[in-house]
């Protein structure tokens, strides 16, 4: 069988089974079966199946992705979070869209502790958007600003998607974490740069208010106690990581360490959000785990269809430049991202994708980082991105699914326009992992 009908065969059936409702991973495994069965000659590609399954998740690579889920869930269950946006409060003036800026500031730093972008956009936006009901803002800086700053937790480690990325496309797990800091920190400037300018022109998105002085020895004080720790922890997974004395699975375990004894010391660390955590830990990354085993047996068929081979080829031979085929491929992506999960995204497209990557010449890495503002986006993006339904369970009632969506469509606008520049200007992906060569 060729492998354009082989490919079209896999992809048609695996849609009726997500259509069916059936969860990606038992899909994507459910297609492994019969294929290996089919393709590797009955039982033996049933045991060929097991042997794989083991060598994908017996490995260290994958280590991070359980430690950075704790750490997201002691920060989020231990409420530590909150008092990060009472701070930010106090440090911000009188700025245009002042809510709204201190959704983008505390969502970036959220982003470095928790990992998880479900989680940072519950917070934020339980916390802001009530208040930023009561003081007049318009549903545009309201929801928009938390949808995007919760996705951050996407683009700064520690990201778990990021591990899970280089897992599945088989690119460096320590430089695509380390890769995606400065993009990260670029898509929270957009915002900022987007929030004060729309602001200034349109002052009615975003009422002034009266803000009640605090006195700087309080702010110093403050942040002190409840910042400078958690700065350690960051430090602890970023830092150690970019100074090159620890890998990944080091630097993931000092960070849970980290916000352990930060929780301990605000003593906030109980044994429900123990229990809490752990069992949110289990549950993530057991599905994690699975996707992982699921997207690894999944590239070996491809590959031995020529399905893989094939395509590279096909890509290569267009009479078209290479980066053309790259924003083509990241415009399947973001099609893809209107209507599926982000970890469904990532199985079907990067085993395709990165060797078609290669075989063109472009650095994984940089390719790795416009995946993830790609993911990033399709978080938000109408009509099934997993954070309108987030923002849709912690908004005022009256919301309606329109009022998100078109809160979130400038912010989907941004952070194309983050990936562009990134095209235009690789080295804002490549400069930082290239420090550490």
């Amino acid at each position: 069988m060729e492998w354009p009908l082989v490919l079209l065969l896999i992809f048609a059936i695996l849609v009726i089974l997500m259509a069916t409702g059936m969860p990606v991973a038992f899909s994507f495994m459910l297609i492994n079966v019969v294929g290996v069965f089919i393709f590797f000659s009955g039982t033996l590609g049933l045991e060929q199946l097991i042997l794989s399954i083991y060598t994908s998740l017996a490995t260290f690579i994958l280590l991070p992705v359980m430690l950075f889920v704790l750490m997201g869930e002691v920060m989020f269950h231990s409420g530590i979070g909150l008092r990060v946006i009472d701070i930010m409060d106090k440090w911000l003036g009188r700025l245009p869209g002042r809510l709204s800026l201190l959704a983008v500031a505390t969502g970036t730093v959220l982003a470095a502790l928790t990992g998880v972008s479900m989680a940072a956009t519950s917070i934020l936006g339980s916390v802001l958007v009530p208040e930023m009901e009561n003081r007049g803002y318009k549903k545009p800086m309201t929801m928009g600003p938390v949808m995007a700053s919760g996705g951050l937790a996407i683009m700064i480690p520690p990201s778990s998607l990021a591990v899970l990325l280089g897992a599945i496309g088989e690119i460096s797990v320590g430089r695509i974490l380390v890769a995606i800091i400065i993009p990260g920190l670029l898509l929270a400037g957009i915002y900022i740069a987007y929030i004060i300018v729309r602001c200034m022109l349109q002052p009615r998105l975003a009422p002034a208010y009266e803000v009640a002085p605090t006195p700087l020895s309080v702010k110093v004080r403050e942040t002190v106690q409840y910042v400078f720790p958690l700065a350690i922890v960051v430090f602890l997974v970023i830092g150690v990581m970019m100074l090159g004395v620890a890998t990944p699975s080091e630097a993931a375990a000092s960070g849970t360490i980290g916000i352990a004894i930060v929780a301990l010391i605000y003593r906030c660390f109980t044994w429900e959000v123990i229990k809490k955590s752990i069992l949110g830990t289990l549950r993530i990354t057991g599905m994690i785990f699975m996707i992982v085993a699921g997207a690894t047996a999944f590239s070996q068929i491809l590959s031995y269809t020529g399905a893989t081979q094939g395509l590279a080829q096909f890509a290569t031979s267009l009479p078209v430049a290479p980066i053309l085929i790259v924003i083509g491929m990241q415009i399947v992506v973001l099609i893809l991202g209107c209507f599926m999960d982000v970890v469904a995204i990532m199985m079907i497209t990067l085993p395709i994708f990165v060797p078609t990557v290669h075989a063109l010449g472009f650095d994984p890495v940089w390719f790795g980082v416009l995946i993830m503002i790609n993911i990033e986006c399709a978080l938000i993006t109408p009509p099934f991105g997993m954070s309108l339904f987030v923002m849709k369970g912690v908004a005022p009632s009256g919301t309606t699914m329109g009022d998100i969506y078109k809160a979130s469509l400038p912010f989907v606008i941004q952070q194309l326009l983050a990936m562009a520049l990134i095209m235009i200007f690789p080295q804002i992906a490549l400069w930082l992992p290239g420090l550490g060569r």
